[in-house]
């Protein structure tokens, strides 16, 4: 890849458009492994300065601005001040819901302009997805309204407030520890109250700011916090207060780490290396069974994972929420912050680079021990002075992901705590000509081979556009649900070749401004709110849409389904995972078996022949 000019096409784009489909993917899939995503060098440098400029240098500045203790001048008082960790948490939801974080730019489908969040979501008319519209009174509909704009001014205000207000003293600390600060109890009050109404009207918003990490540790600060602060307050209260913040962390480690158990996380990390900038292109290829043949992981891959990943991701968390040795827990810190400098180094589509960066940096400040810090001797979990509240603490931080595991339709993969694991739910949208040119009727939509092609310095050609967005679905191949997603849609089109077939994920980003990898963000609900809007004929968009898979660890069928636009959903079934993983992206042994389990009364399908 250059610099400023995206990596060289593996063919002449006018000639790869005339092949047929499978081949279109293996082209693209083999050129992924040593490419990546193909993005201009400048791009990442984009990224590294927003991520270590804007979010990490800014935020340390507003945090010394608004606190006694820490000096942006003096590294040294950033690492033992338990203000910063809660000071940085404020100014990272921020970013994220105002767009300038995670999902921003290219690598998740923004082209032009790079920002989508907030320019959508402060005009009243663009679409919103409601998460209980027919059953919580005043939540129903797709359009956003005056009220639903005022409602996300009131959660950006929310945000500012607790950032910029200026932190106060704690009375009591432990022995040892040094001069300690909190943000005030109440700046935390009102975030409390905006988000969760906020999400009632748009659940968009509310997983754009990454509720679910963030929203407890400001529930804890508020709760918990009033304890430290409040008149007879002993230092065992700022103890329990830090330890229920590393649990915090330690939550989305182990379920993070859990969620990648199975048959899928595997196949994300051969994916995720060969986006990785500056890596030699013979170990991105030894991360594949046998290039450019065969392009299942290899064992090379499998240990990356399950070893490199899942394991460390379980084991070290649960050794530092348990240690009481300082030197076992400063190991175990470093250990997460070289995790985490590793995934932002691969550049993951939906670039959650903010948050690594946070994750691993608070990993140091609160199991490092550095200076008059939180060492875990004095911080531990056996240390938690009130032991009956770490109940309602575990209880809360452990239901989403428990309940989102064994009923995946019910939770987002985020509260799921699933980001990584590969195991999604996903969908890939195949339109027929001109149906894609018609999601710019949508308001604020542009779809992204028109935004390509007024790119910034490097407008594409049309052809070459294309070729770019069809490298997206072929990375969706490489891993396990696009392998299933393409068999559902060869049984039922046989026009297939003739179609627009676009990620759901990139879709959803042009429509409603953000998308993580969350496929219940375009699943039917979407899909019938741009039907109102476009009144599409039968056949015109059809979406081939799988849910994530329940307890992978048992390996249970995957549920798909299929939806037309103008029908609703028109088959359910399930396919094996097993059978998806055994094929090569571009299936060239044909579809994999599909159970069909239901399907629409006079609804026939039209298969490839």
């Amino acid at each position: 890849m250059g610099f400023i000019n995206p990596s060289e096409q593996p063919v002449e784009p006018a000639t790869f458009l005339q092949l047929p489909l499978r081949e279109r993917i293996r082209i693209l899939a083999v050129h992924w492994v040593d490419d990546g995503f193909g993005t201009p060098r400048v791009l990442h440098v984009v990224y590294v300065l927003k991520m270590l400029g804007l979010y990490f240098g800014v935020g340390l500045a507003i945090t010394s601005w608004t606190t006694a203790g820490v000096h942006f001048g003096d590294p040294g008082t950033w690492f033992d001040n338990i203000v910063v960790y809660q000071k940085l948490a404020i100014w990272l939801m921020l970013l994220e819901v105002l767009g300038l974080a995670g999902a921003f730019g290219p690598l998740c489908g923004h082209f032009t302009p790079m920002l989508g969040n907030v320019r959508y979501w402060i005009r009243p008319g663009t679409l919103r997805m409601a998460p209980w519209g027919r059953h919580v009174p005043g939540t129903g509909g797709d359009e956003r309204t005056l009220l639903d704009v005022g409602l996300y001014l009131a959660v950006l205000a929310s945000l500012v407030y607790p950032l910029a207000v200026h932190a106060v003293r704690v009375s009591h600390v432990p022995l040892g520890t040094g001069p300690q600060e909190l943000v005030p109890v109440h700046a935390f009050i009102p975030i409390l109250v905006t988000m969760p109404l906020m999400g009632l009207r748009d659940k968009v918003v509310f997983l754009a700011a990454r509720s679910e990490q963030y929203l407890p540790i400001m529930l804890f600060s508020a709760t918990l916090g009033a304890l430290v602060t409040r008149h007879g307050a002993t230092s065992a209260d700022f103890v329990d207060l830090v330890v229920a913040f590393k649990i915090i962390i330690c939550i989305v480690w182990i379920g993070a780490g859990t969620s990648k158990l199975g048959l899928h996380f595997v196949n994300v990390v051969p994916a995720m290396v060969s986006n990785q900038p500056g890596q030699p292109g013979f170990v991105k290829r030894a991360h594949y069974r046998s290039f450019p043949d065969d392009l299942r992981p290899s064992s090379l891959a499998w240990f990356m994972a399950h070893v490199g990943g899942t394991t460390v991701e379980i084991i070290i968390p649960v050794t530092l929420l348990l240690t009481t040795n300082n030197t076992v827990a400063r190991i175990g810190a470093i250990a997460m912050l070289v995790f985490h400098i590793f995934i932002t180094s691969t550049f993951p589509l939906a670039v959650p680079l903010e948050w690594n960066v946070y994750f691993g940096y608070i990993a140091i400040v609160l199991w490092g021990g550095f200076g008059h810090g939180f060492g875990a001797s004095v911080y531990n979990i056996w240390s938690f002075d009130k032991p009956l509240l770490l109940i309602p603490v575990f209880a809360l931080l452990t239901f989403w992901p428990i309940l989102g595991n064994l009923r995946p339709e019910l939770v987002s993969f985020l509260p799921s705590m699933r980001q990584y694991a590969g195991n999604w739910a996903s969908a890939i949208w195949l339109m027929k000509p001109g149906i894609e040119e018609r999601l710019n009727e949508l308001p604020m939509v542009e779809n992204q081979v028109d935004q390509l092609q007024r790119m910034k310095p490097t407008p594409y050609e049309k052809d070459d556009a294309e070729m770019t967005l069809q490298k997206v679905t072929s990375w969706r191949a490489l891993h396990s649900q696009g392998r299933g997603l393409f068999s559902a849609a060869q049984v039922h089109l046989d026009d297939i070749e003739t179609r627009t077939i676009r990620d759901g994920e990139f879709v959803c980003n042009a429509i409603l401004g953000w998308n993580f990898g969350d496929g219940h963000l375009h699943d039917d609900r979407l899909i019938a709110a741009v039907q109102k809007r476009l009144n599409l004929a039968p056949g015109d968009l059809v979406v081939a849409y799988c849910e994530s898979q329940r307890t992978p660890w048992l390996n249970p069928p995957q549920e798909y389904r299929v939806i037309d636009a103008a029908l609703g959903v028109v088959e359910r079934g399930t396919w094996d995972v097993a059978d998806c993983v055994a094929e090569q992206p571009w299936l060239p042994n044909g579809p994999i078996p599909l159970n069909v389990t239901w399907t629409r009364p006079g609804y026939t399908r039209t298969p490839v022949a």
